[in-house]
């Protein structure tokens, strides 16, 4: 009985630690949404910074966009509204570098798998969306505005197993 009163302490002290900052366990970073190490995945990495000058970083792409679409499932952060958002960024996959979110090319159905499986891959240009095809594949490509008006029914068929 003791250990148990022990356990269901350090866990609630553990709880009462976290804010509305990505968690943080032993210096690695998880992602909010599929509570992954953001670090383990370098090449599929997206942020989004708030007005209130935080910054949210995801395994993927796809994590990032189910964030956006439902913020409310993540109240630690405190985002009511489409101006919380100041910016959102995904790394282009095939240079690495951080690029506007909204001005990307999203790749579906390639031959890559992000860290939870299908997701949409970013790309910076027509150029690179060209070099990645022959490489890669896909079957689609969306823009921002494609992806929005899609929105979570897209990011829940890519979740499917």
């Amino acid at each position: 009985m003791r250990y148990l009163l022990a356990f269901v302490l350090l866990f609630s002290s553990l709880l009462a630690d976290v804010n509305a900052s990505n968690v943080k366990v032993e210096n690695v970073t998880l992602d909010p949404v599929y509570m992954l190490p953001v670090e383990k995945f370098p090449k599929f990495q997206a942020k989004i910074e708030l007005s209130d000058g935080r910054t949210i970083l995801f395994c993927c792409p796809k994590a990032m966009f189910d964030f956006y679409f439902r913020p409310f499932n993540y109240p630690e952060y405190r985002v009511k509204e489409e101006r919380d958002f100041k910016a959102l960024y995904v790394r282009d996959y095939l240079s690495g570098k951080w690029i506007d979110a909204k001005k990307a090319l999203y790749v579906f159905g390639s031959k890559l798998q992000g860290p939870k499986g299908d997701d949409l891959i970013p790309v910076r240009n027509k150029d690179a969306l060209n070099v990645f095809m022959l490489k890669y594949g896909g079957t689609k490509v969306l823009t921002f505005p494609e992806v929005r008006q899609r929105g979570m029914g897209l990011i829940k068929y890519l979740d499917m197993p």
